[in-house]
């Protein structure tokens, strides 16, 4: 990102924290739906504190290379996993497809329990420094 773009994204974000998105054609003036106005606003607010923005499409059906690579495990930790029925995956021939969905979702939960383990943790903390 370039500072003028940074620079254009916090004026943005500044005037409007949590503006409603139209799009238009020659034709019409289309509202953006709100889950696709909270992308862009991600997105903006992210490019106005300097951070950067990738976008990376996938397919509905994944292999266990690419569903290890999107979880941040090895190909062998995933099988193990598949095959302790941690996360579903369906054979398609000898091999393991995995659905999208199914990870996205894995991973979100994976977030979760991690965030939640760390707020314990600095629970823990502020408990021992209490005393």
């Amino acid at each position: 990102m370039t500072t003028r773009q940074e620079q254009m994204a916090r004026e943005f974000v500044a005037q409007a924290p949590e503006p409603r998105f139209t799009a238009l054609s020659e034709e019409a003036e289309v509202e953006i739906p709100d889950a696709l106005g909270n992308l862009i606003r991600q997105v903006l607010r992210t490019i106005a504190e300097g951070g950067s923005v990738t976008l990376k499409t996938l397919p509905q059906e994944l292999s266990t290379t690419v569903a290890a690579a999107e979880l941040g495990v090895s190909r062998p930790t995933l099988m193990r996993m598949i095959r302790d029925g941690e996360i579903p995956a369906h054979k398609v021939g000898t091999h393991h497809r995995l659905n999208l969905s199914d990870v996205v979702e894995f991973r979100r939960v994976q977030l979760q329990r991690q965030r939640a383990a760390f707020d314990e943790l600095r629970q823990i903390e502020d408990d021992l420094d209490v005393e």
